[in-house]
């Protein structure tokens, strides 16, 4: 039997010195040519806005951000508030009719009002600007999100929920061990059909002076500016389309 060739480990210390004096080599030589990270982050800043003159951004490129900016927001929070309404809401978990009802009856009137009359009402109360945009999203995705969620959680494996039940679990610890992990996918998959809709939505909010690229679509018509209708339209239609693609191919892969 030959002999096994036994490769001794590497020195820890020698490592750690020819790390640190690594990084006292550099270190030495920034201080030596002056260097300063704060003057490189305020060049870029002036190096951004040298190239921002030398190639403007187009002017729709702003309100879009906003339009997209109101979705993300309007959707995200209106998930958030469609949880714990859509567990009350549903019958399996917290089975109280004058909680249940209620509820039930205020969601379906919130899915029957457009969020375009929302924006009007929200400008009417809060003004003109993105934030009257960004609420009436909020409102409609909270009754869109809510509404398929609770029928959803009526939907699930019932084993598991009485599983815990007869261990004697509380109502959170059924929620989190049992309708969560089962309910988690679709709540993904609803708030990504929500933002898709939002992002239609807020693109035309702004007719009512709501913010967005909305915004730019009623003065474009107002001053019978054809061409830059066709623009926005074009540009509405890439991103809208691009945004439904992706949303489309996420939620398949979570159902």
């Amino acid at each position: 039997m030959s002999d096994r060739i036994i490769v001794p480990p590497p020195k820890r210390l020698g490592q750690t010195l020819g790390i640190l004096t690594v990084i006292l080599v550099i270190v030495a030589s920034a201080i030596f040519a002056r260097f300063n990270i704060i003057e490189v982050i305020l060049g870029l800043q002036r190096g951004g806005r040298i190239l921002a003159r030398m190639f403007p951004l187009p002017g729709w490129f702003g309100p879009l951000m906003e339009t997209l900016q109101m979705a993300v927001t309007g959707t995200f929070w209106g998930a958030l508030l469609a949880f714990p309404i859509a567990i009350l809401s549903a019958r399996n978990i917290v089975d109280v009719p004058w909680i249940r009802v209620p509820l039930r009856f205020f969601l379906n009137i919130l899915r029957t009002i457009p969020a375009m009359v929302f924006a009007a009402m929200f400008v009417a109360i809060f003004g003109i600007g993105n934030f009257s945009g960004v609420i009436a999203l909020v409102i409609f995705s909270f009754g869109l999100v809510a509404k398929l969620l609770f029928e959803s959680i009526e939907a699930i494996d019932e084993g598991q929920v009485e599983a815990l039940r007869s261990l004697g679990a509380d109502t959170l610890t059924v929620i989190r061990y049992a309708v969560l992990p089962q309910i988690l996918p679709q709540y993904i998959s609803y708030t990504l059909y929500a933002f898709e809709i939002n992002v239609r939505s807020a693109a035309v909010l702004g007719y009512v002076g709501a913010g967005g690229i909305g915004q730019l679509f009623e003065r474009a018509l107002a001053w019978r500016r054809f061409h830059e209708v066709g623009e926005l339209v074009i540009v509405s239609f890439v991103v809208v389309l691009f945004l439904d693609f992706f949303s489309a191919k996420v939620r398949r892969s979570l159902i």
